[in-house]
């Protein structure tokens, strides 16, 4: 009688870990399915870099990655819905199911493959050196090292900063970056060329410079947490769409001066 019992916990547990598992995957394939019956796909983003990701002078959030996740949100047939936070907590919203995904100009790196599946990429951009307009020192990516660098800590910037040598100083924008470049209290500071650029074209008598470009362009992506293929998919065939339509190009003219979807 005792083994008869024993055999059935055993049974009962097994199913349960099963049952368990099958619900886990089904939450997990089933988030399209989520967001189309509630109508909205959530998005986070940082509202404070531009041309990106901002607010316009009448306070609208706005910006490229802003209008591609509206059109995406079109394409499933949702509204767009943002969630605004510094880069540093994008992703545990994300983790915490407080948002769906992240529009900001995501990089697929190794470290975030662990997490994420990504969609297609969207742009290709190349990334930029500023330094002060009197800085003679630093003239190229191999000049970092011992610098001090003004970088968000977690992005791929500061990464690539690191990865020269670089001494990092965290900030929480791009702007916090270069008044810490101005100021003197940062040698250096790595972005995209297209913020750095929409950023000189606003200030145009800043005094700071472009000292380098990278060769290679990194590309921006739509992430999802592992196991929402159906939502990737679904984010992939609308990207396809948008390129298909103009409308991807379109935007990026519109806010960068020069399209930077194809590779």
């Amino acid at each position: 009688m005792m083994k008869m019992w024993k055999k059935m916990i055993a049974l009962f547990s097994a199913a349960c870990v099963l049952a368990a598992c099958g619900a886990s995957d089904t939450a997990s394939d089933d988030q399209l399915t989520q967001i189309q019956e509630k109508g909205v796909i959530v998005i986070g983003t940082e509202g404070t870099y531009a041309p990106n990701s901002y607010h316009d002078e009448e306070g609208n959030l706005t910006g490229f990655d802003v209008e591609v996740g509206r059109l995406i949100a079109r394409e499933l047939g949702v509204e767009a819905q943002f969630v605004e936070s510094s880069w540093d907590s994008l992703f545990a919203a994300m983790d915490s199911g407080r948002v769906d995904t992240v529009i900001n100009e995501v990089e697929a790196d190794e470290e975030r493959a662990e997490k994420y599946d990504f969609s297609q990429p969207y742009t290709y951009v190349h990334g930029a050196l500023m330094v002060s307009s009197d800085n003679t020192d630093i003239q190229g990516f191999a000049d970092l090292d011992g610098m001090r660098a003004a970088q968000n800590l977690t992005s791929s910037w500061g990464a690539l900063a690191e990865s020269y040598g670089a001494q990092l100083v965290g900030v929480d924008s791009m702007d916090q970056s270069i008044q810490l470049l101005e100021s003197g209290r940062a040698d250096a500071t790595l972005n995209s060329e297209t913020a750095f650029g929409d950023y000189l074209r606003k200030h145009p008598d800043a005094p700071v410079k472009i000292a380098a470009r990278t060769e290679t362009t990194t590309s921006s992506v739509v992430p999802v947490r592992k196991g929402n293929e159906a939502l990737r998919e679904a984010i992939d065939d609308a990207l396809d769409a948008l390129r298909a339509s103009g409308e991807l190009s379109e935007l990026s003219q519109r806010f960068f001066g020069m399209d930077v979807t194809q590779e």
